[in-house]
Order: C-alpha cells, then sequence, then structure tokens
C-alpha cells in the first residue's frame, strides 16, 4: 500500500509537470531534425552515458569486444550504424530479455555482470512521468521518462494522427484507467494537440480490485482539469460487454461524423464484432490499434464491419518503435521509428517457440531517452525491409518497415505484457504445489478467439477432480500477484478472456511440452 501511494504520489507530480509544459511548436521541424541527426545522437549517448562510465554494463560488453569510444565511431560513419550494431552483436554487445529485466546475470565467455533495470536509465535527464505497473511478486521495469522524451513522443503523434485526419473526425478511444499511464497520457497529448477525444471507454474490472485505481484516475482528470486541460472521465464498461463503444460510433455516425477509435487490437475488434451483432453502422470507421498482433482473422472481422484498422507498435520501456500510414491498410505493417530508434534483426531459436525467427534487436538514439540500450531483445519478432508505400512520413525519412511483428516470449493478448518467465513459475511450481499433479500437466495457451485474443488454461486430466472454477480463481489471484497482473487480471476477468480445459497440454513439433505455448506467426494467421 505504501508502495502504490508513493508511485501515484509521483506520478500525480510528473503528470502535473507535464500538464504545464508547452507542446512543440513544430513537431514535424523537431522529428526531421532528430532523423538527420540519428548517428550523432547514438554517439552522444554511448560517449557520454557508457564508455565514461565504468559502472554501466555496456561499459563493461565494449570492453570485452574490444571495442574503444574511437573504433565505434569510426565504424558508425564508415559503415553505418545499422551495420555496426550488427558487427557490435556478434562481438557479445547485446542483450537479452532477461538481462535487461534484471532475471538473469549478463555472461561472456565466462565474465560475469550481475545488473537491473535502474543500471540502463539515461543519466542526463531527469524523469518526470513515472510508469510502471502494480504487482507483489516479481520486480517491474520502472520507467521515467522525462518531460524532454514525453514532448517529443507527443510529436511523433502528432505526426501519427494527422496523416488520418486529413478530413474532420470524431475521437474516440478504449484505454486502461490507473495502474497504467496510456489512458490519461494519451487524452492529455491528444488535447494539448489540439485533437481532443470526445469519448474515453475503459474496463474498470470490481469496484473490489480497482475502486482506488478508479478514484486516482478521477483525482488526476480533475488536476489536469484545474490546469485548463478539460479531460473525459472514463466511461466503465459492463461485464464482458462493448457495446456502448459500438452505440457511440453509430449515433455519431447517424450525426454525420466519421470516426477515429483508439484502443487494443482485441478490443477493437470486440466493437466491430459487437457492431455486427447488434445490426449498427460503424462503416467509414477508423481503429488505431495497437498493444498486440494484427492478424488476418482480427482484421477480417474489422473490414466486415465496413471499417478499417491501422496497427500501432510500441514498447513501454522505449516509446514508439513504429506506426502504419494511410496506405498500410492491408498487411500486419508499419513504419520503422528510426528517428528514436534503431533495429536490427537476429535469426535465433527462442526457448518458447518451435521455429527459427527474426528477432528483433532494438537500439535506444534520442538523447533524452529514458533507458540507453544497445541490441537489447524484446522477445518481438519481425522482419524488416524497405517501406514499400508512397506516403508522407516515407517522404520524411521514415523510409523502412516492420512487417509481422509478434510476441514470442510473452502474453500480449487483450492489451497487456506478461512475462512469459513470470508465467512459468505460477504454471509449473504454484498450480501443481496447489492442485497437484507435474509441472508438464498446467499449460497457458494463447490463441486466436472468434472475435478477440483468448488464453486457455489446460490442464491434464491426470490431476485428477478438481474444480474449473477453483483452478481459475486460484490462477487469476497467482497472475494478480505478478508485475502487471493487477491490469491484467482486471481485463481477462470483465472479457472471459481466460478459460480453463481439462485436457492434455499440446506437443510441439519436437515433441516438447512448453507451458508456455505462443503461436507463431504464421498459427496466428490461420486461426
Amino acid at each position: 500500500m505504501l508502495r502504490e501511494l508513493g508511485y501515484f504520489a509521483r506520478m500525480a507530480a510528473g503528470y502535473l509537470d507535464f500538464a504545464r509544459t508547452p507542446p512543440a511548436p513544430d513537431p514535424r521541424g523537431l522529428v526531421l531534425r532528430q532523423l538527420e541527426n540519428r548517428d550523432a545522437s547514438f554517439l552522444g549517448l554511448m560517449r557520454q552515458v557508457v564508455f565514461a562510465n565504468a559502472s554501466n554494463p555496456y561499459h563493461s560488453l565494449f570492453r570485452w569486444a574490444d571495442c574503444t569510444y574511437g573504433d565505434l565511431e569510426h565504424a558508425v560513419r564508415c559503415d553505418g550504424l545499422e551495420a555496426t550494431l550488427k558487427a557490435l552483436h556478434a562481438a557479445g554487445v547485446h542483450l537479452s530479455h532477461d538481462e535487461f529485466k534484471g532475471k538473469k546475470p549478463i555472461e561472456r565467455g565466462g565474465r560475469r555482470i550481475v545488473a537491473r533495470p535502474r543500471d540502463f536509465a539515461n543519466p542526463l535527464v531527469r524523469g518526470a512521468l513515472e510508469t510502471t505497473s502494480s504487482g507483489s511478486r516479481s520486480q517491474g521495469t520502472i520507467t521515467r521518462p522525462s518531460l524532454e522524451f514525453q514532448i517529443y513522443r507527443e510529436a511523433q503523434e502528432s505526426l501519427f494522427l494527422r496523416q488520418f485526419l486529413s478530413t474532420p473526425r470524431v475521437i474516440g478511444a478504449l484505454f486502461p484507467i490507473l495502474p497504467s499511464t496510456v489512458g490519461l497520457r494519451r487524452l492529455l497529448s491528444c488535447l494539448r494537440l489540439g485533437l481532443p477525444v470526445e469519448q474515453w471507454y475503459t474496463l474498470g474490472g470490481s469496484l473490489r480490485d480497482s475502486a482506488h485505481y478508479r478514484l486516482m484516475t478521477r483525482l488526476l482528470v480533475y488536476e489536469a482539469g484545474l490546469l485548463g486541460h478539460k479531460l473525459r472521465f472514463p466511461t466503465y464498461l459492463p461485464q464482458n460487454d462493448f457495446s456502448p463503444a459500438t452505440r457511440w460510433i453509430a449515433r455519431r455516425r447517424s450525426d454525420g461524423a466519421d470516426v477515429l477509435f483508439m484502443a487494443p487490437v482485441s478490443f477493437s475488434v470486440r466493437v466491430a464484432a459487437a457492431a455486427m451483432d447488434l445490426g449498427l453502422d460503424i462503416r467509414g470507421t477508423i481503429f488505431l490499434s495497437g498493444a498486440e498482433p494484427l492478424t488476418e482473422a482480427k482484421r477480417a472481422v474489422i473490414e466486415s464491419a465496413g471499417a478499417e484498422i491501422f496497427p500501432r507498435y510500441g514498447i513501454s520501456e522505449l516509446g514508439w518503435v513504429g506506426h502504419s500510414c494511410r496506405q498500410m491498410n492491408k498487411s500486419n505493417c508499419v513504419h520503422l521509428m528510426r528517428d528514436s530508434v534503431a533495429v536490427v534483426g537476429h535469426r535465433w531459436r527462442p526457448p518458447l517457440s518451435d521455429m527459427e525467427l527474426d528477432s528483433l534487436l532494438i537500439s535506444t538514439l534520442l538523447p533524452c531517452t529514458a533507458h540507453v540500450l544497445v541490441n537489447v531483445e524484446m522477445e518481438d519478432s519481425g522482419t524488416l525491409g524497405p517501406a514499400c508505400c508512397d506516403c508522407e512520413l516515407k517522404a520524411m525519412g521514415f523510409t523502412d518497415e516492420i512487417r509481422d511483428v509478434y510476441s514470442y516470449g510473452k502474453l500480449t493478448g487483450q492489451g497487456v505484457t506478461l512475462l512469459g518467465t513470470d508465467m512459468l513459475d505460477v504454471l509449473e511450481k504454484n498450480l501443481p504445489a496447489r492442485f497437484g499433479g507435474a509441472p508438464t500437466d498446467y499449460q497457458l495457451v494463447e490463441r486466436e478467439g472468434a472475435s478477440q485474443t483468448e488464453t486457455e488454461l489446460r490442464v491434464s486430466p491426470r490431476v485428477g477432480a478438481v474444480s474449473q472454477v477453483e483452478v481459475r480463481d486460484f490462477f487469476m489471484s497467482e497472475v494478480r500477484r505478478l508485475w502487471g497482473g493487477s491490469l491484467a487480471s482486471r481485463q481477462w476477468s470483465q472479457t472471459g478472456g481466460v478459460r480453463v480445459v481439462f485436457e492434455e497440454p499440446l506437443i510441439s513439433g519436437e515433441r516438447k511440452i512448453n507451458s508456455l505455448h505462443l503461436l507463431s506467426s504464421a498459427e496466428k494467421g490461420d486461426h
């Protein structure tokens, strides 16, 4: 309780500072200047943060790779940034997701570093709006983006949104309340950009588990209002019912207005599916959606309702990584935000997958970034290539695209993120200890349902006579204790996104039973 009170106090102070700080006067010019200076920005971060600080974990990685700052500068100038990053990866300058999160030590050639996420924080900036997730068992990554970073991300948001608003549209959103800061931050940014969100829907869960989050959210909306930013209070959706959002879109359409609606992918699909079930007209609506992969099955539901959907790809610790343009309306594809990150691919076979894939290695470039990272693996896969469109973003310099992005090491369905390594303890230790059986008798499968991503908890019949309700309730209580689990359990409970089945765990193509069975991009597209 004291930890959460401290978090809310720091977050409220940061939110207040952000609300008081004016937006960038020329968002496009700000982004163009960063694009032109991306190599210099990267080298500046390396010189000031890594090579000047012997306690930075990357300092040791560069030393073990026999790479001085002069070597790095020469390579970037002569070979280019991306080619240099690939060479650094081959030399051992990289981080796995678990190494970045502090879940395992960094080991190279018999040498070892014990690091934590805060060891990669950018000491050149002062954190403002603290973001994290609630939980009590595993430590999350606390990110404290600076005001400069917030202003820059807002400038990017301006470029993204305005390409979809060449003709007037009213804006609606389905974003979470606290402990996630996404809803409050995005609504405030839109308002500051002169693009107010007319209606904010959210999944509130029960009063028992979310009353304090509702209260704090309301207080922060009041706080913004005192500074002249009149934000919408959230409208809480009923249990497993997205029809209020659908009815609002249909009503605004009947008023003659077109709608831009922002929400996680599965929630966008649920809104569109409700329109077809109720016979409501939402034709012409544009959904801007992220937080999970956009599969062809999900796109088909949106398009059957006469709407369009465009993906966006962000990472909480890093900001925007990719965003689609108006021409990317038939694929799971985004422009790489090469102003703020550099991305290279690494071919390998991860522990929770049965196939080789292109893991995305991400490096930060912004001088105001919250974390300074080189070749960090965020357990996302995708295909890099030149952008195939002819849009304004490409003309500005966003000439690369990432296609078919999906996560292979964490659950991302319905806009929640839970680490696979955290879930393994629940599946292999806690459930067997409570109900009996072996670690291989429990398996979590993320699959595509008819209108949303669903999570299936498979329990082997060998476990014996146990109650489906009791297993689900215990599983959800364990999830709530994970870092990020409060939001996950609230959304899963309200959407019916988790179900328990008494069936044998699925066996992989290599005759293995993986406790966490995450679908590959090919499998996701087939459902």
